[in-house]
C-alpha cells in the first residue's frame, strides 16, 4: 500500500474545480490492473486505522506548535472559514454516491497532508513524532485512494472524479501556516469519524 496509481496521479494532479464525478464505460477504466483480491478489507481497515489516530495526530501538532495555539485551540484551529469538501452522504446514501464522496475526501486530505508536512519539515524540523505521523498518515490516505480509484473503476467504471483542493499555504507567515495545519486537522478530525462510520457498512462483507 502507499503507491498511488497511476490514474489516481492523474486525478491528483488535476485543475482544482467543483467536484463530480465522470461516468465512462468501455477500456477507458483500468481496474483489473488495479484491484487486489483482498481490496474492501484492506479499504475497511485504512479507514479505520485513519479515524482511529486522527485525535492523536492533532493534538500533537497542537503541542508541537507552541503557544498560543496549545491554550487557545478552539479559537485559532476554528475550520469555518477554510475549505473542506462537502461531506453530505450517510449510511442510507447509494453505495455508489459514497465511494465518489470518500474519493473526494481523501484526495482533499492528502494534498493537505503534504503542504502540512513541507510547513512542518520547515518549521518544526526537530519535532520528528510529529513528521513521522504525518508520513505515516499521508501512506495510508494514499493506499486508500489507490483502492477507492480500483473500486470506483471495478463497481461504476468511474476512472475521472473531480476534486476541490484547499489553498496552498505557501508564501504565507509561520503562524498562518501553522494556523491553517491546525484548522484542517481538526476539520479532519470532526469528518473522518463520520466517514467511517458511512463507509465501513459499505465495505462489510457480502
Amino acid at each position: 500500500t502507499g503507491v498511488v496509481p497511476f490514474v489516481a496521479l492523474l486525478l491528483l494532479q488535476r485543475r482544482p474545480v467543483a467536484g463530480r464525478a465522470l461516468l465512462v464505460t468501455g477500456s477507458g477504466c483500468p481496474s483489473h490492473g488495479l484491484c487486489r483480491s483482498n481490496v474492501q478489507e484492506q479499504t475497511r481497515r485504512q479507514v479505520a486505522v485513519l479515524n482511529a489516530t486522527a485525535q492523536e495526530l492533532f493534538s500533537l501538532y497542537l503541542k508541537c506548535q507552541g503557544e498560543p495555539f496549545s491554550s487557545e485551540s478552539d479559537k485559532l484551529c476554528n475550520p469555518s472559514g477554510i475549505f473542506f469538501p462537502a461531506f453530505r452522504v450517510n449510511r442510507t446514501s447509494e453505495r455508489k454516491e459514497v465511494m465518489v464522496a470518500m474519493y473526494k475526501l481523501f484526495a482533499f486530505l492528502n494534498a493537505s497532508l503534504g503542504n502540512i508536512t513541507r510547513d512542518q519539515e520547515e518549521l518544526n524540523p526537530m519535532a520528528k513524532e510529529l513528521l513521522e505521523r504525518l508520513h505515516n498518515t499521508t501512506k495510508t490516505t494514499r493506499g486508500l485512494i489507490s483502492n477507492l480509484t480500483c473500486l470506483l473503476c471495478k463497481n461504476y467504471n468511474i476512472f475521472q472524479v473531480d476534486v476541490r483542493y484547499g489553498d496552498s499555504s505557501k508564501g504565507k507567515s509561520a503562524f498562518k501556516k501553522k494556523q491553517q495545519g491546525c484548522q484542517v486537522l481538526r476539520k479532519y478530525v470532526q469528518v473522518i469519524g463520520q466517514a467511517a462510520r458511512v463507509l465501513l457498512p459499505h465495505l462489510s462483507p457480502s
